[in-house]
Parts: C-alpha cells; structure tokens; sequence
C-alpha cells in the first residue's frame, strides 16, 4: 500500500481521514481542511494511505505547534492515527519514517508528541512511541506525557510550558478547542443541549491562533473541558457519555 501527502493543491478532492462520510461533520471537516491549509504555509506535513481509510500523520516544527510546549528545533507530531483493519500492519512505524526523515532534513534535533500514560480515547498509547526509542521528559496533570526521540545529545530536553494562562474559572462547563479536530467542532451543539438539560451554565472558547495555543490553560488545545474552573478531559464524547459526566460531576458537588 501507498501513502500520499495532502497538500494545498490536492486538498479539495482529497480525504483527510477525519469523520469519513458523517454528514454531521462536513462543515467541521471543510474547516478542518482549512486550517490545515494555514498551517501548510508554516511547514505543517500531513500524508496518509493512499485507501479510504483513518491512517495518517500530521505534523510540524514545534515553535509552531498550536500546543504549551517548549521545544526549540523539533518536529512536533499532531497526530498519528491508524484504525481499524489497518492496525498492526506497519503503518504507524512507516507514517513516523516520513516524519522522522522529514526533521533530519531540515537539521532538526527530534521529534516530540503527547501520549497519555494509560490508554485513552484521542491520545496516542505511549507504548509504542516507547517501543520506537522515545522517552518521557515531562509528565502534568492529570495524565499527560510530553515524549521526546532525540538523535543530538546536546540539544535541550522539551518540556511543558510551567506559566500557561489560567483557565476560565465561570461555573459550569467552559470547553477550549481549535479547529485542527472536525470531531471537536462538530460535538459543541449536542454538548450545549445536555448541559442546557442539566441546568448547567455552558461556555466555549475557539482557540483561533497559535499565540493563544501555545499560551491556552490545557495542554490538548485540541479539547479541553472544564467544570467550575477544575480540568476534567481531554476527551470529545458522546452526548450520552456527556450527560453521565455531568450527573456525575454534579452528585459530587
């Protein structure tokens, strides 16, 4: 099998993985392919196989990922998802060659990603970047990892940014996202309903620029929620699991 790489001239007619043939997600996947775009012009690379298929890397130099990290002269991998039949078939391993080489060409010094330290839904397992020679340089609550796989010795550790802006402290729900995610777009309106049925103020923050990225009160700018002020996941889910989380976070009060 081949892959390909998504770019500004083939974007249009193309498929980037991302809610294939959901209609519920169309106008959150055509912004998606938009800010993919604005990224291109920054050095974002994104391939994928060359089939119908979720399996596909995104990636970019880390001073310009749309994350809180410090990580001067790596590449910084936004994601890398193999689903399906497609798992265990060297996918993952092949879409990482092409970042890896990628940063070796342009003098970079490594490559970093954010895992999470157990298996869970959006982040990467660690254990395959593990498998594949990368260490944990920095771990922050309440379960992320920051993983670094460095070929220059002397090249500084990347670490978490330790000043990131304060999050929202209004009652209730309070989500940040970006568009680089249609799954995070594409959720807002149902979330909103539930909350609305619990009686429970709900508010969102677009992230829109790397500048408020890179400085954002969660390390997944991709989604962040949080209720009264507190983080709570990562995680873009259903509406039946959000109406569990919020009788949840409710009875606790």
């Amino acid at each position: 099998m081949s892959y390909i790489q998504i770019t500004k001239n083939n974007m249009e007619r193309e498929h980037i993985c991302c809610a294939l043939g959901t209609k519920q997600y169309e106008e959150a996947v055509a912004e998606k392919k938009q800010w993919l775009m604005d990224r291109m012009d920054e050095g974002l690379v994104f391939y994928r196989l060359n089939e119908r298929a979720k399996v596909f890397i995104e990636y970019l130099p880390a001073e310009l990922a749309w994350v809180p990290i410090q990580a001067p002269n790596y590449m910084y991998i936004n994601c890398l998802w193999v689903s399906g039949k497609y798992k265990n078939n060297g996918h993952a391993k092949q879409l990482l060659d092409y970042c890896k080489n990628d940063a070796l060409s342009r003098g970079m010094d490594g490559i970093v990603h954010i895992t999470g330290k157990k298996k869970l839904p959006y982040l990467s397992d660690y254990r395959f970047f593990e498998h594949l020679g990368f260490k944990v340089v920095e771990q922050a609550e309440p379960y992320f990892q920051l993983m670094s796989l460095k070929w220059n010795d002397t090249a500084a550790e990347p670490s978490f940014k330790k000043h990131m802006k304060n999050p929202d402290m209004a009652d209730g729900i309070v989500i940040y996202y970006t568009a680089q995610c249609p799954f995070a777009i594409g959720i807002l309106d149902e979330l909103k309903k539930v909350a609305e049925l619990h009686k429970v103020p709900f508010k969102t923050h677009k992230i829109t620029t790397k500048e408020q990225a890179q400085n954002a009160p969660t390390l997944w700018t991709t989604f962040g929620l949080f209720y009264n002020g507190k983080f709570i996941t990562h995680e873009m889910m259903s509406p039946a699991k959000f109406d569990k989380l919020l009788s949840t976070l409710q009875l606790a009060q």
